[in-house]
């Protein structure tokens, strides 16, 4: 079904650091839960060390001489042009970054586009097996919708958005530096991931109908999407099962950039922030559930700065803190379920859903714990629950705002849009007004900046990429 390009009117869509106060709901605890979990509050001392370690990192990736062992890695996208609103054509485009794979056709008109889109599921062998059987898995899906929006005589230019580390050589050139958020295809680690879909059309036989005109990540393609709308937009933020960050640099800092200036002397930069921490900079807000966090993940000791915010793990936090003071007997009697003990049971929708719920009610809340068998909880369990998810929440989305806060300096800009698009940051009742209030204490004094929530930006950020390409 084909959509129209509207704006998605998300009820804090955007709102600049001049805006009304924010009235962000919090709960109170018992004592008991509040000394159990009090180390998991992230102080503004603790942000503007984090802040402070973060840019130090930046410049790390950015130089030639510290890149190869830098952590956040920066690397150049090769995008130099930003979309003006008068970009016309259509496209199609690939989504890959998570266990659901999209394919769209989206046809950009001046200010204005219309997109048709198919959701197609990744299986669990497709995502830990060989890389040929992941992208024959793609090009089948890719075929599928060729064939249903009846689009075998046409040959159509294709933005691919690649939502893993990537090493980009070129718009159309990136090497797969490795894989995150449970994707494991280790044989094509190192390959160049528009060569590898390349030859997965062949074998499918639907080369003659794409040309693969760029390849992106999902920050990328959201920063893209939001410029297309504002054009004081120069960085783009993910949070959903992952986290990333983009901003838009000087190609004089960016000593890794090695491609031919367009003439405005920019390049996007894929800072790969979900890395940050792994070197241990990270270690004096990491907590032992964190710790637990990486052990039982599928990539230990890497991704540490994601592990404390994204989607994919914030629901497994909660868990534990859970199961922490319900052995202090600060919960449930002390007496947890089986499913409560059972290792990713506590969803990270349920945070959300808690959090729906209107100050000193708990409907959401009782229904997610009678799911998990605890039916026997009281009142002081709903509140200590709802307070345990709040602060799970609340360092995730601060964690995020002074990320933001040190790109938004790294541009030197004094308006700044950012665009946001990921599941956490779309969904969560409150990660948006949380990331306002704290942005606007840290923000440095004189920038003013505002959220966009990105419409599509895997989608229509991959089109609006190919099309600067043509």
């Amino acid at each position: 079904m084909a959509e129209k390009g509207e704006e998605f009117h998300h009820p804090s869509l955007r709102r600049s650091c001049l805006c009304r106060p924010i009235n962000i709901p919090r709960t109170k605890p018992t004592n008991e839960v509040l000394n159990l979990i009090k180390d998991f509050c992230v102080t503004d001392k603790d942000l503007k060390e984090y802040m402070k370690l973060l840019m130090a990192d930046l410049h790390k990736g950015l130089a030639k001489a510290t890149h190869p062992k830098s952590i956040v890695k920066c690397y150049p996208t090769y995008i130099q042009d930003l979309p003006t609103g008068q970009e016309v054509g259509k496209f199609l485009a690939l989504d890959l970054g998570g266990t659901n794979f999209r394919v769209l056709m989206i046809e950009l008109q001046r200010n204005h586009f219309e997109s048709i889109s198919t959701t197609f599921v990744i299986p669990q062998e497709k995502m830990v097996g060989s890389g040929k059987d992941l992208f024959d898995h793609v090009a089948a899906c890719l075929h599928i919708f060729i064939v249903e929006q009846k689009l075998e005589s046409e040959c159509m230019p294709l933005g691919f958005t690649y939502s893993f580390p990537l090493v980009q050589k070129a718009l159309d050139r990136g090497l797969i530096e490795r894989w995150t958020k449970g994707f494991k295809c280790e044989d094509i680690l190192g390959d160049d991931v528009v060569k590898v879909l390349q030859e997965a059309l062949i074998r499918r036989g639907i080369h003659k109908n794409v040309k693969i005109k760029a390849v992106l990540n999902d920050t990328a393609g959201t920063l893209m999407a939001c410029a297309w709308k504002s054009p004081y937009c120069r960085v783009g933020l993910i949070v959903g099962t992952g986290t990333n960050a983009c901003y838009v640099e000087k190609q004089q800092n960016a000593e890794m950039f090695d491609g031919q200036d367009h003439g405005g002397g920019i390049v996007l930069i894929n800072c790969e922030w979900g890395a940050f921490g792994d070197d241990g900079s990270l270690n004096f807000i990491r907590r032992p559930e964190d710790d637990e966090i990486d052990k039982n993940s599928i990539n230990p000791g890497r991704q540490l700065h994601e592990k404390m915010i994204s989607g994919m793990y914030m629901g497994e936090i909660v868990r534990l803190l859970l199961l922490k003071c319900t052995k202090h007997g600060a919960l449930f009697g002390g007496k947890a379920s089986s499913e409560l003990n059972q290792r990713d049971r506590f969803l990270t929708k349920y945070v959300s859903e808690i959090e729906s719920d209107e100050p000193g009610k708990f409907d959401n809340c009782k229904a997610v714990l009678e799911e998990l068998d605890l039916k026997n909880a009281n009142e002081s369990d709903y509140a200590n629950v709802r307070y345990i998810c709040e602060m799970v929440s609340r360092r995730a989305a601060y964690m995020c705002s002074a990320g933001l806060c040190t790109l938004i300096k790294k541009t030197g800009e004094k308006r700044v849009t950012v665009g946001i698009d990921g599941s956490v940051y779309r969904f969560h009742p409150h990660f948006h007004d949380l990331m306002m209030e704290k942005m606007s204490s840290l923000i440095k004094p004189g920038v003013v900046f505002d959220l966009m929530l990105a419409e599509d930006g895997s989608g229509r950020g991959a089109a609006l990429t190919a099309a600067s390409a043509l």
